[in-house]
């Protein structure tokens, strides 16, 4: 969708001149799944990004094709991931916060007082584990683009410690 619109300084309003629709939306509906998920986003997005700031980057990010149907796991993880990592809050997978000690391979813990993972030295209390297998799925995603994702099997289980870390991050900071 292609809109126009006005912009007046000192109005919180915009005035909406008018849409073209550039593409379809996809003729099948909108199930339970799909749509927590695209709210989820939603939610990021308005918490997250300031009023009137063009930011290419987060626009091309919001364009996940590859939400189109039920199998909402992957393009979650890839999105949270992304947009922790565009606006700045996505601290090192690969070091303990408090020692520096390199993580690679071994356990790694996270916490809602920390500012990134830790190793099984400095953890916390009530911490929770960040798999090496979630770390190195991370490592993937900033590699590949979200579409090589798009063929793989992605239960729930897969990166939910992952997604966990993630949005303890980004409620932290709103």
């Amino acid at each position: 969708m292609r809109a126009f619109y006005d912009v007046r300084e000192r109005q919180e309003l915009v005035r909406l001149d008018a849409c073209e629709v550039l593409e379809s939306p996809p003729g099948k509906e909108v199930g339970y799944a799909r749509a927590v998920a695209l709210g989820h986003l939603a939610e990021l997005l308005d918490e997250l990004l300031p009023d009137h700031e063009a930011n290419d980057a987060i626009f091309r990010l919001t364009l996940l094709h590859v939400l189109t149907g039920d199998e909402i796991w992957m393009p979650v993880t890839y999105f949270d991931l992304w947009l922790t990592r565009l606006v700045g809050f996505l601290p090192e997978l690969t070091e303990c916060v408090v020692c520096g000690r390199t993580l690679n391979g071994s356990r790694a813990y996270f916490h809602a007082l920390a500012d990134g993972s830790m190793c099984i030295d400095d953890k916390r209390l009530a911490s929770s584990e960040i798999s090496s297998e979630s770390r190195m799925l991370a490592a993937q995603m900033f590699r590949a683009p979200v579409e090589s994702f798009a063929g793989v099997t992605w239960p729930k289980a897969l990166g939910a410690d992952l997604r966990k870390f993630l949005i303890q991050i980004l409620q932290a900071a709103y």
